[in-house]
């Protein structure tokens, strides 16, 4: 059973060209379906699972306290799966095909106010190299609105700082430019002129990345999500925040200031513009809020 997987996610990398995170979910989720499958239902060969075997699979995960996000997910891994199964010819049906996806609520995105943005990216102590690139680090996420995987993964030759632009690699490998903002060009250009140097670790091979962490390697999305909650404890900010909390503040920002809903769809690089769409009932909300703060009769 194991070779299977191996080939679906090896089919997902090469001919799909999905994103490594999203590889990593997908073997993620196969791995604990056929540990399932192989230690409680006794089923060894992928042509012997059922539709029941897979109810009963789901019905494990939701006893087990998984959300029906989490769950859905498991769904669409599977089902993607015994597709492929069934197009290589591994097996002869597909025992995904009348179960249902468990409706989701559409959850809106945290964001923080201006305030606590500009609180934020004061927090940084710019006197030393790691408060330099913390501050350029946020700064552009807010200018940009970019994936935090996509901000780690950025090289220095994706900056253009007499331009005003960088180049990021966006999900399924899709090249963005973004324009960047004065401000963060400006810390940008001091990271890597005065503070970047600095970091470079003189016994290692030099390496592209344009965020180093202490030893002189890339910065991973990990190495910044611990930065990322101190410097917020740091700017007493007591919202939970996510790495993608400075994009949906980027977005909805944006759109409350005016800005065209394609255009927001373009900058954030979503392939479907209901995604972006999201974000216009966080402004509504906002909005409601802001009046029955604020009117006299509300």
């Amino acid at each position: 059973m194991n070779d299977e997987m191996k080939d679906f996610l090896h089919y997902l990398t090469v001919e799909r060209n999905l994103a490594k995170n999203t590889i990593v979910s997908y073997e993620r989720d196969l791995r604990k379906y056929a540990h399932y499958l192989i230690n409680v239902e006794q089923v060894h060969s992928w042509n012997d699972v059922s539709r029941l075997h897979i109810l009963q699979f789901l019905k494990f995960l939701k006893e087990g306290g998984n959300s029906a996000k989490t769950i859905a997910r498991h769904i669409a891994s599977i089902r993607s799966f015994h597709q492929f199964l069934l197009r290589e010819k591994v097996t002869d049906k597909d025992p995904t095909v009348h179960i249902e996806t468990p409706q989701l609520e559409r959850s809106l995105p945290k964001v923080l106010s201006t305030a606590e943005v500009e609180a934020l990216l004061d927090a940084p102590k710019v006197n030393t190299p790691f408060g330099i690139r913390d501050k350029a680090m946020l700064e552009l996420l807010y200018a940009t609105g970019m994936r935090v995987s996509e901000m780690v993964n950025l090289n220095l030759s994706d900056v253009h700082l007499t331009m005003g632009f960088v180049r990021c690699y966006g999900k399924g490998n899709k090249e963005r430019i973004i324009p960047v903002g004065r401000i963060a060009l400006s810390a940008l250009k001091m990271y890597i002129e005065e503070a970047r140097p600095k970091l470079i670790h003189p016994k290692k091979r030099a390496t592209d990345a344009l965020f180093l962490n202490h030893h002189g390697e890339r910065l991973t999305r990990q190495g910044f999500w611990k930065i990322l909650k101190k410097l917020a404890k740091e700017a007493n900010i007591e919202k939970e925040l996510t790495p993608h909390t400075f994009r949906h503040s980027f977005a909805t920002h944006l759109l409350e200031n005016g800005a065209d809903l394609r255009a927001v769809q373009e900058l954030l690089g979503h392939a479907d513009i209901s995604t972006t769409q999201i974000y216009t009932h966080v402004t509504k909300t906002r909005l409601k809020d802001v009046y029955q703060q604020y009117h006299p009769r509300a």
